[in-house]
């Protein structure tokens, strides 16, 4: 209570909608109302993984599908692979779809930086170490992918089977293991939806960490779509039109996946005609 009161009295003093964010917060910490909703109004514990899974249930349904997977790239300590579990249970009932989830981690912390593109600045060898364990133990239905990534990543598709993949969490930190995890889209389209709805947590930063487009999670975001002609990371524009934005609004970006065989299947209304 004492931390709440504290973050309160912070957002007093910073927040320029403070009427908005005091009442979202209210709704969260008493978790308050519709699930739905609160994802809405980003009143939920990490709303950017909510939206990504909730965004992915919502294609496969309109597309048919009655299974996906979801997919965090840099478990750490687990936090986020707990809070991914409870969005999946809201987001299953929703939509009436199951939803398989699958986090990547060598369980070590962090490698050494590579070079310069792996931002050594800001990160060090063995940072965000994981208690295996400990961490087994809480989850629910998430697997643990442990190994490094270079092969993780080229045995989970046969090994696994997983359902076609529709949200992806990246927080591998590195321009090296990022680059890495999205070689994934060389196996076949019947693995993916046509769009994955991604969230890539080190793309905006602060005075310190200076991400661009040179080094990190954002060089490897580049340089995929400068070597992929048929697959491209885009950012979702739609978000410019929201009232109120929200820092990790800034951190969503979509995988297109032009030639899959569903990327052109009509999801929209089935009536846009307009009367004179």
């Amino acid at each position: 209570m004492i931390k709440f009161i504290r973050n309160i009295l912070k957002e007093i003093l910073l927040e320029p909608f403070l009427l908005r964010r005091l009442t979202i917060k209210i709704i969260k910490y008493l978790n308050l109302g519709r699930y739905d909703a609160r994802l809405h109004y980003s009143a939920t514990k990490r709303p950017q993984y909510g939206y990504c899974v909730y965004q992915a249930a919502s294609l496969a349904k309109k597309l048919g599908y009655k299974k996906i997977s979801v997919l965090e790239f840099g478990v750490a300590g687990g936090r986020g692979l707990l809070i991914l579990e409870e969005h999946a249970h809201e987001i299953s009932k929703l939509f009436d779809i199951d939803i398989e989830i699958y986090g990547f981690d060598s369980g070590n912390g962090l490698p050494a930086p590579t070079n310069y593109k792996d931002i050594p600045y800001i990160w060090k060898k063995g940072f965000f170490k994981m208690d295996y364990d400990k961490l087994v133990n809480k989850l629910n239905q998430a697997k643990l992918i442990i190994g490094e990534i270079n092969d993780t990543i080229e045995s989970f598709f046969t090994e696994y089977n997983p359902a076609p993949v529709g949200a992806i969490i990246h927080d591998f930190d590195y321009y090296s293991s990022t680059s890495v995890a999205l070689k994934m889209f060389n196996h076949q389209d019947k693995y993916f939806l046509p769009r994955i709805f991604c969230y890539f947590d080190d793309t905006i930063g602060n005075s310190t960490s200076l991400f661009n487009d040179y080094t990190g999670e954002r060089l490897a975001i580049n340089e995929f779509n400068i070597n992929e002609a048929n697959i491209k990371i885009t950012k979702p524009y739609y978000f410019i039109n929201y009232t109120h934005t929200e820092d990790w609004h800034h951190q969503i970006w979509i995988i297109h996946l032009f030639i899959h065989r569903d990327y052109n299947t009509y999801i929209s209304f089935e009536n846009k005609q307009l009367k004179i």
